[in-house]
């Protein structure tokens, strides 16, 4: 396997960077969203308009100009090469408790559309609030559990339709 990364910009230009070359460019945080980047004696500006750690998207403003950034690792490379594409077989239906506890609060009802990363409820486990948050874009089919309720590992919480 390649340590590459390989950037598609704009699904229109591809390029490949090393880590090596990661590591080399001269980047300063201003703040959590902003960024100031010298390459080959030049000045660049960088803003973080959206991000998605997980499907590894991002959109940019890079002295102005807007970019959506799509960044593969090494094994998201091999896996494209195998013919999978990550996640597209992948289709999380329910959400179980990963843990026992009591069910603290309830985000959400039956019929609202969630986004992936989104706090459905908050599981409380030994002494601490567990935020479970949403494995996907989806419909909540049924909840299965109510505000107060005591529950064991893997017990149904929630389902998708």
């Amino acid at each position: 396997m390649q340590d590459n990364f390989s950037l598609k910009v704009n699904d229109e230009y591809s390029y490949s960077l090393t880590p090596k070359d990661a590591e080399e460019l001269d980047v300063l945080a201003l703040d959590e969203t902003n960024f100031h980047l010298l390459k080959d004696h030049k000045s660049y500006k960088i803003k973080m308009l959206d991000s998605n750690y997980h499907q590894k998207k991002y959109a940019v403003e890079v002295n102005g100009n807007l970019y959506q950034v799509d960044i593969s690792d090494a094994l998201d490379q091999l896996i494209k090469e195998l013919g999978f594409e990550v996640g597209e077989s992948k289709k999380v239906n329910a959400v179980h408790a990963p843990m026992p506890g009591l069910i603290f609060d309830i985000m959400v009802n039956v019929g609202d559309e969630v986004t992936e990363g989104q706090s459905l409820l908050i599981l409380e486990a030994m002494k601490m609030e567990n935020v479970i948050s949403s494995p996907r874009d989806g419909v909540i089919k049924e909840i299965h559990v109510s505000k107060g309720q005591a529950i064991e590992k893997k017990y149904l919480m929630i389902e998708f339709e």
